[in-house]
């Protein structure tokens, strides 16, 4: 069997204030493979964005490992782990984050010119993606122009343009309505298959996640498998 795109293992993040110790991350442990797509359920307050970061490597956590593709990261350096991240994953939030000067395509197209993408190659990968998340007829829009969903879309597929291997995601629906979620998360789980990603969604939309591959549920710092 091929090694995980991302495993945690044992995190611990304790957050402290005085003689106060919360403990909202108690040696977790997930391993995710390319393709598989996991739903991340849990109350507020639970620590789920604090699980995202420390897989995202945003967040060191207190202790514990996050392995990207076979490569402990947090045994590395800045420069490197930095590295590491913009290479093999992809980020979306709640909020689109679009900058709304520029269209659909060129949102897209930015992160991988940053990369220093030839601007024609990094276009046409824009394009397939923005095609494959059914927003071929909107490439020259700006986000203004565009619904909720489709700004959300546009994200999705800005967060897939440098080919990430991994997709971690904070209730990308959560500004939707449920119609409207239902037809971006479908967009997103098609695309996530198509280009073989593996993908940590973190959501309170419980229909949702009966769609995914499998669901954990984060309680009281630990992390288990959801209960049909």
């Amino acid at each position: 069997m091929s090694r995980p795109v991302l495993r945690l293992e044992g995190l611990t993040r304790v957050f402290r204030t005085g003689e106060e110790e919360l403990r909202v991350l108690d040696g977790v442990d997930l391993s995710i493979a390319a393709g598989e797509i996991v739903g991340l359920v849990g109350p507020s307050g639970s620590g789920k964005s604090s699980l995202l970061h420390a897989a995202g490597l945003l967040e060191r956590p207190t202790g514990g490992q996050t392995w990207i593709d076979g490569v402990a990261a947090w045994g590395l350096d800045d420069d490197a782990r930095t590295a590491l991240r913009r290479s093999h994953i992809g980020f979306v939030y709640q909020a689109h984050h679009l900058l709304p000067e520029f269209d659909a395509l060129d949102n897209v197209a930015l992160p991988q010119l940053i990369a220093g993408v030839k601007p024609s190659a990094a276009r046409a990968e824009a394009q397939r993606l923005l095609e494959r998340m059914g927003l071929g007829g909107r490439l020259r829009h700006q986000p203004p122009q565009l619904s909720g969903g489709e700004q959300q879309r546009v994200a999705i597929a800005r967060s897939l343009a440098n080919k990430p291997i991994l997709i971690l995601a904070d209730e990308p629906t959560g500004n939707l309505d449920p119609q409207t979620s239902a037809v971006v998360f479908q967009a997103l789980r098609d695309l996530a298959r198509h280009e073989r990603v593996a993908a940590l969604i973190a959501t309170h939309n419980m229909e949702l996640a009966r769609h995914m591959d499998r669901v954990m549920a984060l309680r009281d710092g630990k992390l288990e498998p959801l209960s049909a």
